[in-house]
């Protein structure tokens, strides 16, 4: 957003510049023409005087001696016409007067009696002469015209050096307005990113995340305000509600470990009969309860996010999990195996993620795979850096529309109501990885079974 509006208000000021500048100098030119038409018009006035007062050839001679000087001097062409359109005198090197189009109009209008009002503004880039006119006589005693061709390469010149020092002054103005424009975007924008970075890290789970930065607007500091007021009451909120759940998860382990021990206690006590199958579904549901209150205090411990990200090798703490759980899945009947990187694999996420997600993903594994079934675990580095663990079965599955029911919390297939668990265990590897900045995902795998992939930030 920053170069946006940077750009934007480049490309104002530019115009801004362009708008100024294109005008002056044009304006300049035209001035420049004009003086050179004010100063060749004088001396063409004088000349048409000699003219006027031609009679003898003492006067023709004295005429022809002017106008031969001032053509020496200025580099210039004359020539003094009659009515009848025959040279009477003519000095310097002008234009092919018969043929050129401005000499003509220009001697026309003179012949009217009109002097020359107007002539093309000069540029640097031209025209290299212009033609003006003077009418001999006035009115309708006009008897001739003098024409001046006049070079222009002084008021080119002129033109040029001012239109380079407008120009200089254009870009010595456009870079100091780009400076101040800088500054004034770094002064907007500051509070702006400030308060991505904090709603970032508040989107991310760190309810510490505040807006520091007390510059810019006063519109964006009452938002930056407004917004620190916010972040804390949802903090205070969502804090509240993780000791809720982990205080009361821990006051209910106790009495529950008791009401277990009682009811191991009372068994041998039971008759054989319907009360000793009653008897072990309680005891059944009472340790379900207290698994369940277990996962609520895991989950409530990682969602408080009181760990900090750390390097740490994912590779090996795959081999290590794998090693660990290698036991239960040939009691299961199952095959557990594990692929990486010969040069290890290295992620900054929160201390022992990916064996924590990995024990939660092979736990379900265990459970819902069937006998003689096989799990695969590969970790490998993404296209992105990021490390990538994917865990892969062929087992049963799990049908398209309910793969995104395996990340909520609770939230169990029907068919499997009964097996052991909590519901517990992908939503505590999902809030793991989230926490550790990655992600964790589910999906089918061909031609069955289940793939559950999780990502890690790769470490610098």
């Amino acid at each position: 957003m920053r170069r946006r509006l940077l750009a934007v208000l480049m490309v104002l000021m530019g115009a801004a510049a362009l708008l100024l500048c294109v005008p002056l100098a044009d304006a300049y030119a035209r001035g420049r023409t004009e003086h050179l038409l004010l100063q060749r018009r004088s001396e063409a006035v004088r000349f048409a005087d000699l003219a006027d007062r031609m009679r003898t050839a003492a006067d023709r001679q004295e005429l022809s001696a002017e106008i031969g000087r001032y053509a020496q001097l200025y580099g210039a062409g004359v020539v003094v016409v009659d009515t009848a359109g025959a040279t009477v005198a003519r000095a310097g090197a002008g234009p092919a007067w018969e043929e050129a189009r401005d000499a003509a109009d220009a001697r026309r209008r003179a012949l009217t009696g009109r002097s020359t009002d107007r002539l093309p503004a000069v540029r640097p880039w031209g025209p290299k002469s212009v033609v003006l006119a003077e009418p001999v006589g006035r009115d309708e005693r006009v008897s001739g015209a003098v024409l001046m061709s006049v070079s222009t390469d002084a008021a080119r010149l002129d033109v040029t050096v001012r239109w380079s020092a407008i120009a200089a002054g254009a870009v010595a103005a456009f870079a100091a307005a780009a400076l101040v424009a800088a500054g004034i975007t770094r002064w907007l924008m500051r509070p702006v990113r400030d308060l991505d970075r904090a709603v970032e890290g508040l989107a991310a789970g760190s309810l510490q995340a505040r807006a520091v930065s007390d510059t810019g607007p006063p519109e964006l500091r009452r938002l930056r305000q407004h917004f620190n007021i916010m972040a804390e009451a949802v903090a205070v909120s969502i804090g509240r509600q993780r000791d809720f759940v982990a205080d009361a998860s821990h006051q209910l382990r106790n009495p529950l470990a008791t009401l277990v021990l009682q009811l191991e206690n009372v068994e041998p006590h039971i008759a054989p009969g319907p009360g000793r199958s009653e008897h072990a579904r309680a005891l059944e549901e009472a340790e379900r309860l207290e698994e369940l209150l277990n996962g609520l205090l895991a989950l409530a411990r990682v969602e408080s996010g009181g760990a900090e990200p750390a390097d740490q090798d994912v590779w090996r703490a795959v081999r290590e999990r794998v090693r660990a759980w290698d036991p239960v899945f040939r009691d299961a009947g199952l095959e557990l195996a594990a692929a990486g990187p010969a040069d290890g694999l290295r992620a900054r996420a929160l201390p022992d993620a990916a064996g924590r997600i990995l024990d939660a993903v092979l736990d379900n594994a265990v459970k819902f795979v069937p006998r003689e079934g096989r799990v695969e675990v590969t970790a490998r580095r993404g296209a992105d850096g990021t490390a990538v663990v994917r865990v892969a079965d062929d087992g049963p599955g799990v049908p398209e529309d309910q793969l995104a029911l395996l990340l909520r919390r609770f939230a169990r297939a029907p068919e499997h109501q009964n097996v052991p668990g909590s519901g517990l265990g992908l939503a505590i590897a999902d809030e793991i990885a989230r926490l550790s900045g990655g992600r964790l995902g589910v999906s089918g795998n061909a031609p069955h079974g289940l793939v559950v992939e999780f990502r890690l930030p790769s470490a610098p």
